[in-house]
């Protein structure tokens, strides 16, 4: 099941660039949350109850237990906007969610284990997808998805035909490929004795001397 996180959150009614500036300011981080009909409600957050709740959690599949003011809603993280250079959140959407409706959200795919082709085969293990798309419950979203790549040999590839969640639809293609065990890659070594291409040296232009010059030298 997904890891439950609780933040507290205000109502604001100021909003545009100028408004969220302060906010940042003032240790707030803009947010927003909408869905099931209702007009998007703009909000603020404690930037530090923020990065402390988000800590070690899978943000995309964490479900909020958001008290707007005293009101409690249940919402998923469907955004987070960060700055472009510095360890700053800058905004956060926020979807609302309810206990009987489904959802679909991307999971991350986490690989576990050390595969018999890398062990045994020289091989290497190569990621192709890093996240699938699915359909659940929010009472079934999992917590973390690992994929046992142990026995996984040299040349063998896994595709999301493979995969398996409980409770879960998942909707990624499943011809898509997962995982791979390959072999490394071969740098070609230079041919013993080849020897680089002689350089031409430089051909001497001459400037023509005047005639006076050519009296000068004679004398």
């Amino acid at each position: 099941m997904a890891q439950t996180v609780t933040l507290g959150a205000q109502r604001r009614t100021d909003t545009g660039k100028g408004a969220a500036r302060q906010a940042r300011l003032g240790g707030r981080i803009p947010a927003v949350i909408y869905g099931h009909g209702r007009p998007p409600e703009p909000l603020t957050l404690s930037a530090v109850e923020l990065k402390k709740a988000l800590k070690g959690v899978e943000v995309s599949t964490a479900v909020i237990d958001l008290d707007i003011e005293g009101t409690g809603t249940k919402a998923l993280v469907r955004e987070i906007q960060r700055h472009p250079f510095k360890a700053e959140i800058l905004h956060v959407d926020f979807l609302e969610i309810h206990a009987g409706e489904k959802l679909t959200l991307q999971l991350a795919v986490h690989l576990t284990g050390s595969p018999d082709g890398v062990r045994n085969g020289g091989g290497v293990l190569d990621q192709a997808l890093r996240e699938i798309t699915i359909r659940v419950l929010p009472t079934d979203i999992p917590d973390r998805f690992d994929v046992d790549v142990t026995e996984l040999r040299l040349g063998q590839s896994m595709h999301v035909s493979d995969l398996s969640i409980p409770n879960a639809e998942i909707l990624t293609e499943g011809t898509k490929t997962v995982c791979s065990v390959v072999a490394p890659k071969v740098e070609e070594e230079p041919v013993p004795g080849a020897e680089a291409e002689a350089v031409p040296e430089p051909e001497l232009i001459r400037k023509p001397k005047e005639e006076g010059e050519e009296e000068a030298e004679e004398g």
